[in-house]
């Protein structure tokens, strides 16, 4: 089994897992793209946001930033390393999804069945780009980061259950708050703790193993080339 806490020790090392958490992030991307374009629901941290900006009259995107700082706050008071992946997470996914809107390669479904199949393999996608980008050591983004943290310490629960447990609080206060909850979005919590945690077994991967890198090492290492 593949020892995940020794990572990133070398200039090379860490500019190889860069380009590969990059690569992770891009598929994970896609697959925020594909759940959109199912049209069949938001995803549960959009329900969150949607239930905030009615209560609180804030501007959307300003919601967003606030849960994103709320969540990478608790990261910090649980002890979580904010790392290189953290920053990759920001710049990647969000111009990723951009350019696939450019492209406008997948077209919004227009049937109930057709968005669930694209829904679905959406889903897939996302636990792909999470599997490849968490096992790299640079950290995670701000909700991966979080969903990490459980893993350390409910070291009992899977983390497809971990999974489902959040994405469920977290669509339930949104739901509560006012935000629209769809068929996409109950599938989407049913269904990625599975299938996340079943390409963590297929790999024999288990997230709490391994020992994410701070940012300030990272950019050390990447400046003087020793750790």
């Amino acid at each position: 089994m593949k020892d995940y806490t020794n990572l990133n020790t070398t200039r090379k090392e860490v500019i190889r897992n860069m380009i590969l958490a990059s690569f992770g992030l891009f598929v994970f991307a896609v697959g925020v793209y594909l759940t959109i374009q199912a049209n069949i629901g938001v995803a549960p941290w959009d329900v969150l946001n949607q239930g905030l900006t009615k209560r609180t009259g804030f501007l959307y995107g300003n919601v967003m930033i606030m849960v994103s700082l709320t969540v990478i706050l608790l990261d910090v008071l649980m002890k979580e390393p904010i790392g290189m992946g953290m920053l990759l997470d920001t710049l990647v996914v969000g111009k990723t999804v951009d350019l696939m809107n450019y492209l406008n390669l997948v077209k919004p479904r227009q049937t109930l069945w057709g968005g669930v199949l694209l829904l679905i393999a959406g889903i897939f996608l996302l636990a792909v780009g999470m599997r490849i980008y968490m096992a790299l050591g640079l950290g995670c983004g701000p909700r991966d980061t979080f969903l990490v943290a459980l893993c350390k310490r409910f070291p009992k629960l899977s983390i497809g259950a971990l999974n489902v447990i959040m994405w469920a609080t977290v669509t339930v206060i949104g739901w509560f708050l006012g935000g629209q909850v769809g068929l996409g979005t109950i599938v989407s919590v049913a269904a990625m703790g599975p299938v996340l945690n079943t390409l963590c077994k297929l790999t024999r991967f288990n997230a709490a193993d391994v020992v994410h890198q701070n940012l300030l090492k990272t950019l050390k290492i990447l400046i003087t080339g020793e750790a």
